[in-house]
């Protein structure tokens, strides 16, 4: 695993990388309140302003943080590429898909409900999504979290995974340090922030159906029907798409099962390598 800075529009994102430069590529992306280090393997970038990467986006809205990835994506030569993102990732993932699938081979959405598309409003209106809320007020979970990082974190952690002892104290470690600087912990709560304006953009359908084939993957203990989620990115425009499930994982599943979702993934990659981005694919 090499490691290296990449500048996209005055920012410093840094990246972990494996593998021959110009075969097919991953272009791996972390959720909250995790870092590149949820992924051992091919090209993941620290988000903007979130551990190793330096500088304060313009804003945490999906198209912005996508816009920066297509320029981690290009700057990298990732040819034959594959998007895998998970929690804000996954939804940074839609944003690629939506506004430049020409650079998309597939993608993978993880764990995650994208704002504005089925079932988001049955998800923002369950009480027990309060960080959502929390996380959108201005300055005070910076407040209230910073310094304690570690702590807040792992609640989480332990809440959301199907087994705590699956994301083991080193990986948590490195995940607070990530986000230990202020402008770092403020980022991660802009991406909440910027979920109305995220949700405003993607309820707009595309002019015609986007036929990159798209992965949907959740852990078996998540909560909550993954057809709802299928049929939600159905219906926001996205034509080939399909879902699966992470076996013994909860909603941390780079961490959880990390072999199983190498897995499926590299399955996912043969599988439009093979019938080629323009065909429509179906589960073995």
């Amino acid at each position: 695993m090499q490691t290296s800075t990449i500048e996209i529009e005055g920012l410093s994102i840094a990246t972990r990388e494996a593998g021959p430069a110009g075969a097919p590529a991953f272009l791996l992306l972390h959720g909250w309140p995790q870092s590149s280090y949820a992924f051992e393997r091919v090209v993941a970038p620290d988000l903007p302003c979130i551990g190793g990467s330096q500088g304060v986006p313009e804003a945490g809205d999906k198209r912005t943080l996508a816009r920066l990835m297509r320029g981690v994506a290009e700057t990298c030569g990732l040819r034959q590429l594959v998007a895998a993102g998970h929690d804000v990732g996954g939804q940074i993932v839609f944003a690629l898909l939506s506004d430049h699938p020409e650079i998309l081979s597939g993608a993978a959405i993880m764990d995650v409900v994208i704002p504005g598309v089925a079932p988001w409003e049955k998800v923002i209106r369950n009480p027990q999504i309060w960080h959502f809320a929390f996380h959108a007020i201005p300055a005070l979970p910076e407040t209230l979290v910073s310094g304690h990082q570690s702590a807040y974190f792992d609640f989480f952690f332990n809440v959301l995974s199907k087994d705590r002892a699956s994301i083991p104290d080193d990986a948590r470690e490195i995940y607070a340090k990530a986000y230990s600087r202020p402008e770092s912990l403020q980022a991660g709560f802009d991406w909440y922030r910027a979920f109305p304006e995220d949700a405003k953009a993607n309820a707009a359908r595309p002019a015609k159906p986007i036929a990159v084939p798209v992965l949907y993957l959740r852990g078996a203990a998540e909560s909550g029907d993954i057809g709802d989620y299928v049929d939600g990115l159905r219906a926001a425009g996205l034509s080939n798409v399909e879902g699966d499930i992470i076996a013994d994982s909860g909603h941390f599943v780079a961490d959880e099962n990390p072999e199983a979702l190498a897995a499926r993934l590299a399955r996912f990659h043969r599988e439009i390598s093979a019938a080629g981005s323009n065909s429509t694919w179906r589960q073995a």
